[in-house]
């Protein structure tokens, strides 16, 4: 599996379903260079049964993500007309209701091949996450087996740190979570934090 952290993110352009059902041609990231971050959210397929749980604990997230200038994009192997079914199929029905955020369509694999997401056996995506920054870099990538949904919480902590660290210069400890201590990126600056905190950890 490559590792695109630290590396920008590969450029794509696919059909999307936006704004509920609106579908898209030439969906790219390259919209989001230079004013915006950027959540990838790779997810196996379209009327499942963890990824419903995951796209609307995400869903639920939008609001607080926008105010940290952060965009959400989710991706599966489904074709957009798949797409937007789903999400004109009733939560309480299995279905994901009119999300805020776009979905990719990636029935061709283009987008989860240059991710390398794809999941041997089964042919889908991971449940794969890339955290990518303002100016197209790859900041941080999780990959969780298909059985094993995601925290949303955690994704807002490493938007959190990242713009921290951006903004401060200051690293992110174990455990870092905004109003903590952060730590100088030096051998002096851990002795002090380990002295510190250390205990807490």
């Amino acid at each position: 599996m490559a590792v695109l952290v630290g590396r920008k993110a590969p450029h794509f352009s696919e059909t999307a379903v936006v704004n509920g059902k609106d579908i898209v041609d030439g969906f790219s990231l390259d919209q989001y260079l230079g004013n915006k971050y950027v959540i990838l959210f790779f997810y196996p397929k379209d009327f499942t049964f963890v990824c419903p749980s995951e796209l609307i604990a995400l869903d639920h997230k939008c609001a607080e993500l926008a105010d940290k200038n952060t965009v959400i994009l989710g991706v599966s192997m489904d074709d957009a007309e798949t797409h937007a079914k789903w999400r004109d199929t009733a939560i309480d029905e299995g279905g994901i209701g009119a999300l805020q955020y776009a979905l990719i369509a990636d029935d061709a694999k283009k987008v989860s091949e240059a991710f390398d997401v794809v999941h041997e056996e089964s042919g889908l995506s991971y449940r794969a996450t890339f955290l990518i920054d303002k100016d197209g870099v790859v900041q941080s990538a999780v990959h969780n087996n298909l059985p094993l949904g995601r925290s949303m919480d955690e994704l807002i902590r490493m938007v959190d740190a990242l713009q921290f660290h951006e903004e401060h210069g200051e690293v992110c400890p174990a455990n870092w979570q905004p109003g903590k201590a952060a730590m100088q990126a030096t051998p002096e600056g851990v002795k002090a934090y380990l002295q510190e905190h250390a205990s807490s950890l």
